[in-house]
């Protein structure tokens, strides 16, 4: 069967560089027939040696130092941008304008005067746009948002998620451009928190207030100062009606990547835990909760998958992000609402300031969304 033939070219070759190499691989396997075959044209990095190994070792045709010349590269038609937080307004611009279709890590900028200009002049190129959200993407997640849609839960009351992780309770861990505000924008705020805000809008509906509070923990790591936070929390409140609390923080010890939420209404209630990222927890009014292994046939994205009760893991919600990408390049589907558009990445960073603002004001601070 004749396909389209998508190039790649790819910022950023480190954690998140293999996880979406990973996945754009396994598509051709995998999810057959792929919407589209890939060619790994061009993969980019600041340090010549290490983006040069990398290149070789997941399969790109060149390495390059400058992130003009993917941008510019007429081979390529889907640009990935995993760089550091600085780094995804002006090179994701730039391959719209290009005409390329583009993918942007989250969050989606520093802060949301950055993510709304980002959303605004790629939204005018007319170009595929996607945040990348990839807990969107996990089946259970879909399979929650499925049951929401259908008014299994009834009106929603209550949301409770956290993001905890432990890799910075060691004073001694050296910095990075994580710990940076003029790279990062944010700390666990922006690095874990706009995934709880992203669930939390994907699942319960727009957030339209906050009572925040955020603290940074060890004030220098070796001879640079951290000038963002460590950990955060925040009581929401949503346009539905619904409260709720989210809460993140890279300073949970034991905790290793432990996003879980709650989400309670009416009729029922469901849970989920990441590190049990094949199991949704299922109430049905009082009842109490019933585990639901979600890897049968007909659950979400297990076409692509193995016989019933065979586990996926972390690394196939890319595959599934990815492949909703290259589908609405090919047929001019739409990225939403299953895939966070610029948008949802630039309303989860409005809700991120939100919060900021709350912790200077010591007050709830309403959010208004721009247009």
């Amino acid at each position: 069967m004749s396909r389209p033939t998508i190039g790649v070219g790819m910022l950023g070759y480190a954690f998140m560089g293999r996880a979406h190499t990973n996945g754009l691989r396994k598509l051709a396997y995998m999810t057959w027939p792929p919407p589209a075959d890939v060619r790994l044209v061009a993969i980019g990095g600041r340090n010549r040696e290490a983006v040069t190994e990398a290149a070789q070792r997941f399969g790109f045709e060149r390495a390059e130092t400058d992130w003009r010349a993917i941008v510019d590269d007429p081979e390529i038609q889907l640009f990935d941008n995993l760089g550091p937080n600085s780094l995804h307004s002006e090179p994701t611009i730039a391959a719209a304008k290009a005409g390329k279709h583009v993918i942007c890590e989250k969050p989606l900028a520093r802060n949301a005067d950055e993510a709304h200009a980002l959303w605004q002049a790629v939204a005018g190129t007319g170009v595929k746009h996607l945040c990348a959200f990839n807990y969107r993407f996990v089946p259970a997640v879909r399979l929650a948002r499925q049951m929401i849609e259908a008014g299994e839960l009834g009106e929603i009351h209550h949301f409770r998620g956290s993001y905890l992780q432990d890799w910075l309770v060691d004073p001694s861990a050296p910095p990075s451009w994580r710990t940076d505000a003029a790279q990062a924008g944010s700390g666990a705020l922006g690095d874990l928190g706009t995934h709880v805000i992203d669930q939390a809008r994907y699942l319960v509906g727009e957030i339209s207030e906050v009572t925040g509070r955020l603290r940074t923990f060890v004030n220098a790591r070796g001879d640079q100062p951290v000038t963002v936070d460590d950990a955060f929390e925040a009581t929401v409140g949503f346009e539905g009606g619904a409260i709720g609390t989210i809460e993140a923080s890279r300073f949970a010890a034991g905790r290793k990547n432990a996003l879980t939420w709650e989400i309670n209404g009416s009729r029922g209630s469901l849970a989920f835990n990441l590190e049990r990222l094949n199991e949704l927890q299922i109430s049905t009014g009082t009842s109490g909760f019933t585990r639901r292994l979600v890897t049968e046939a007909d659950d979400p994205f297990w076409s692509f998958w193995w016989p019933d009760g065979h586990v996926i893991g972390w690394e196939h919600t890319f595959v599934h992000e990815l492949h909703h990408v290259l589908d609405a390049i090919v047929n001019d589907r739409p990225i939403g609402p299953y895939g966070a558009t610029f948008e949802d990445g630039y309303r989860a960073s409005e809700v991120a300031d939100a919060i900021v603002r709350s912790d200077a004001s010591g007050r709830r601070e309403q959010i208004i969304y721009r247009g």
